[in-house]
């Protein structure tokens, strides 16, 4: 396995948001566009990759605000996902790993993470917070916090 972040290898950005495109079902162009600003330095923010060979296995970002009203709770980190058949291999903990000593070196910290999962996050040091309502269907799901 390889991990990489896009910041550091930028022409797998295409391929990174079409494959967070299709985990998510949100659009490409979306992720493409925060993709760009932390390529060309406007954001700070970054989206770590886990590769098998030239295929995209895992991933994960980092973005301002996931979703949720509490927006003093910044950054936050976001689309953390494995494929299904590369999971139970610590993929997911790497990247979040890279995701905090990235956000750190940078002078960012702590990271916040908003997910319907209990006891997962916490094998990675993360700390259950409180609450927070999504901003699309009002729905209550926790916020995590690493710092």
């Amino acid at each position: 396995m390889e991990y990489t972040s896009v910041r550091s290898r930028p022409g797998i950005r295409k391929a990174a948001a079409d494959k967070f495109s299709e985990w998510w079902g949100i659009p490409a162009e979306i992720y493409l566009d925060c993709m760009d600003k932390c390529i060309s330095g406007e954001s700070i923010y970054n989206w770590y990759i886990c590769l098998d060979g030239e295929r995209i296995v895992g991933g994960a970002g980092v973005i301002e605000n996931d979703f949720h009203d509490r927006t003093n709770l910044t950054p936050n980190v976001c689309a953390v996902y494995t494929d299904e058949v590369y999971r139970g291999r610590g993929i997911a903990g790497v990247l979040l790993g890279m995701a905090v000593d990235d956000m750190r070196n940078r002078g960012v910290s702590p990271l916040y993470l908003v997910t319907d999962h209990t006891g997962f996050y916490e094998r990675y040091g993360w700390e259950f917070l409180c609450m927070v309502r999504e901003t699309d269907g009002g729905n209550m799901t926790r916020m995590y916090i690493h710092g």
